[in-house]
């Protein structure tokens, strides 16, 4: 099997995983969000087969959510929840993969502790942006009715805060877990070649 076809088959069986592992995640709930387990492979598959597999994998993920996980927003604002969801889950496995593609020279566990921490903080940050940018006045009525003080406390506690929290330490706890696969990875591809 030529790099090609390998590094195809791989992407694919992490699209797979990322398929399975974010509709299966629709069932583990802090608060009124979901906590994915997803931003794992996609942070394997970024070290692995590069940046543009990252975003593609952040792309699928976001695909799936949009599908599965998406109904409050897009009954408030399709487009804004199109974007946000879209951006967020693909620029997560981008940023992770050009991060690991600039440490991993350098140092290739510290490469896979940063972007494994960024990937959930990515994620976090642009669903924070879009909420701002295209829901503010509706989660201004959601906080009022949960008895918050504003929006922005609301989406910080009641949005994001314990998922973030979850996602990351989830995140940093599986990262020699993630180090261990990325070496079997890139051991398993030079096994072949030299074959």
């Amino acid at each position: 099997m030529n790099d090609k076809t390998k590094t195809l088959v791989g992407i694919g069986l992490f699209t797979a995983i990322v398929i399975v592992l974010q509709a299966l995640s629709i069932s583990i709930r802090f608060g009124i969000f979901t906590v994915t387990l997803v931003l794992i492979p996609i942070v394997v598959g970024a070290a692995l087969y590069g940046w543009k597999a990252g975003a593609w994998l952040g792309f699928v993920f976001s695909v799936v959510v949009l599908i599965t996980d998406a109904g409050a927003f897009l009954a408030v604002n399709v487009p804004g929840t199109v974007i946000t969801v879209l951006l967020k889950g693909t620029m997560a496995g981008l940023v992770a993969g050009m991060i690991y593609l600039k440490l991993s020279a350098k140092n290739r566990y510290l490469a896979v502790v940063v972007a494994a921490v960024s990937a959930p903080i990515v994620n976090t940050g642009i669903f924070l942006i879009g909420c701002r940018l295209f829901f503010y006045a509706t989660i201004g009525e959601w906080a009022a009715a949960a008895g918050f003080a504003s929006a922005g406390l609301y989406m910080i506690v009641g949005f994001v805060g314990l998922n973030f929290i979850v996602e990351t330490v989830i995140n940093v706890a599986l990262i020699p877990v993630i180090f261990r696969l990325i070496n079997l990875g890139r051991r398993s591809n030079v096994r072949s070649v030299t074959a």
